[in-house]
């Protein structure tokens, strides 16, 4: 509410003038905000832009039922700890199910002291082919796999992978000090997850790993994929296995990115708080360096609320614009980590969403309101004799 002769447009004006008043104050504080919420925007964008790989990459390729000892809720099935024989157990319901192809499925990741130089080992029968899991894979150079490499030291790389362990055709991989194989083909780039995999037969990565007769996995594909709950849930049933849809591993990793946003949040948490108390440190060094001027509004009519109108308004003007400072930063940290990520993995690992912006800016909002409350209370309770009497 406003006072007589004093409208809302002189609160702006007055807010304004007060904090350019003190501008090195004033560019200090919005450098603080700035930086925490972008912060809190880098973190937040990286859970928007894995959440985007996952769907648009994952949403169409792969197998459509995936059958492990491990539940998704573990993560992905890395350990060869199922018997191979299980995908001839699967391969006998193929008639009931619409069951269209089994595939035994051997993983392993190979990592170095450079993150560049991690990879995903793939192992398949060699005479299905990856197109049997992946059927949008094509070579761009040298050849796919054939049932003639099956238990050969072949190799056919990802787009990605070549390129970080810097393979083309004719080069040759250490699988371990023992078992080396020999790049026979390079994929064209497709997905950055696919991108990232070496595809070996399954009998050669099988005597790599000392796995002989078992396998990380069984991929299932379907006539129908829209049956592959009900697919899913007869192969739990009747095998004692635990059998996952797409849509499952999906909502596995939309949950665990809800609790790592959670935590990022957290963190960013801290410098919000931070750049919060600071709001408040400029907003009450203002309030007491201006204790003449409140008393001369108060003199000429303005009203305790007018003041503590003020008083608000100034924190909500500092923490609105570090919350644009902050997004725009956050927007070229965001560029510069899809940079990164893009050479690294060739996805963009982080997405600046309308709702990541609408959050900065509303948690923006809300710390200049929380911060403003209490210089706002103070100002608002000055008499106008202390105020003008005061040197």
């Amino acid at each position: 509410m406003t006072s007589p002769g004093l409208r809302w447009t002189d609160i702006w004006k007055l807010a304004w003038r007060g904090l350019t008043r003190r501008r090195v104050r004033t560019l200090l504080t919005t450098l603080g905000i700035t930086v925490a919420v972008a912060s809190m925007v880098i973190f937040l964008s990286l859970g928007e832009g894995i959440r985007k790989v996952f769907v648009s990459q994952l949403g169409g390729i792969g197998p459509d039922v995936q059958v492990s000892l491990t539940p998704l809720s573990q993560g992905l099935a890395l350990q060869p700890n199922l018997p191979q024989k299980t995908a001839d157990d699967i391969q006998a319901l193929a008639p009931e199910l619409g069951i269209q192809t089994v595939t035994p499925v051997i993983m392993a990741v190979r990592g170095g002291l450079e993150v560049t130089q991690s990879v995903v080992l793939y192992g398949l029968p060699a005479a299905q082919g990856i197109g049997t899991v992946f059927p949008t894979t094509r070579a761009a150079q040298g050849r796919a796999l054939t049932a003639a490499d099956e238990g050969a030291g072949v190799a056919v790389a990802g787009a990605k992978a070549a390129q970080n362990l810097r393979l083309e055709v004719g080069s040759t991989l250490n699988l371990n000090r023992r078992n080396q194989v020999k790049v026979i083909g390079v994929l064209a780039p497709e997905s950055g997850l696919v991108d990232n995999f070496i595809f070996i037969p399954l009998t050669t990565l099988q005597r790599s790993e000392g796995a002989a007769g078992r396998v990380s996995l069984v991929a299932v594909k379907l006539d129908n994929p829209r049956d592959a709950r009900r697919v899913a849930d007869v192969l739990s049933g009747r095998l004692d296995l635990e059998a996952g849809t797409q849509s499952d591993f999906l909502s596995f990793i939309d949950r665990a990115l809800i609790i790592s946003d959670a935590v990022r949040f957290g963190i960013s948490l801290i410098a919000l708080i931070v750049g919060g108390l600071a709001v408040a440190n400029t907003v009450m060094m203002g309030v007491f360096e201006r204790t003449r001027e409140f008393g001369t509004l108060r003199a000429i009519g303005a009203r305790p609320s007018f003041v503590r109108s003020l008083v608000l308004t100034e924190s909500l003007l500092l923490s609105l614009v570090g919350g644009v400072g902050g997004v725009l930063l956050g927007l070229a940290g965001i560029a510069g980590v899809n940079l990164y990520t893009q050479q690294l993995a060739g996805i963009d690992a982080a997405a600046l969403t309308p709702r990541l912006v609408l959050l900065a800016l509303a948690i923006s909002l809300l710390l200049g309101l929380l911060s403003g409350l209490l210089p706002a209370r103070n100002a608002g309770r000055m008499s106008i004799v202390g105020a003008l009497g005061r040197l």
